[in-house]
C-alpha cells in the first residue's frame, strides 16, 4: 500500500467519524452529491435531446435521397436501362439499411431518454429535510470549516 492510498484511506476514515459526529454535514453532503446527480442528468437529457434530433435530421434527408433514387429506378427501368435500374435499386437498398440502422439508433436514444427521465424523476420526488435558516446554515458551514482546519492541521 503507497503512501497515498494510506492517505486516502486515513482521510476517508477521518470524514466518516466526523459525518457520524456531525449528522447535519452529512446531510448537507447527500443534499449536495443529490444536487450533482441531478445537473448531471439534466446535461445528459440535453445530450440525448440534441443527438435524437440530429437523427431525425438524418432520417429526413436520408428519406429525401431514397424516394430520389426510387423514381430514378423507375426512369431507368421504363428507358430500359435494365442494368442501371438495377444498380440504382442496389444503392436504394443500402440507401434504406441506413435508414433502419439510424431508426435502430434513434430507438436506444429514446430509452436512454427514458431512463434519464426516471432517473430525474426519482431524485425530484425523493423527501428532502426541511430547509434550515440562514444562522443554522451559517453556523453548520462554520464548523465544518473549523473541523477541516483541524483535520488539515493533524495532517501536517
Amino acid at each position: 500500500m503507497s503512501w497515498l492510498d494510506e492517505l486516502e484511506a486515513r482521510l476517508e476514515q477521518q470524514l466518516e467519524s466526523f459525518l457520524r459526529a456531525n449528522p447535519a454535514q452529512e446531510a448537507l453532503l447527500e443534499e449536495q452529491e443529490a444536487r450533482d446527480r441531478q445537473a448531471k442528468l439534466v446535461g445528459q437529457r440535453r445530450q440525448l435531446q440534441r443527438q435524437a434530433e440530429q437523427e431525425r435530421q438524418a432520417l429526413l434527408q436520408l428519406a429525401s435521397e431514397i424516394r430520389r433514387w426510387q423514381e430514378r429506378v423507375v426512369k431507368a427501368r421504363a428507358a430500359g436501362a435494365t442494368a442501371l435500374a438495377e444498380r440504382a435499386e442496389a444503392h436504394q437498398q443500402g440507401l434504406m439499411e441506413q435508414g433502419r440502422q439510424r431508426w435502430q439508433h434513434l430507438s436506444e436514444l429514446g430509452v436512454s431518454f427514458a431512463a434519464v427521465e426516471r432517473d430525474l424523476g426519482e431524485l425530484e420526488s425523493r423527501p428532502r429535510p426541511p430547509r434550515s435558516s440562514s444562522l443554522e446554515q451559517d453556523w453548520a458551514a462554520f464548523e465544518a470549516e473549523q473541523a477541516l482546519e483541524q483535520l488539515r492541521r493533524r495532517q501536517a
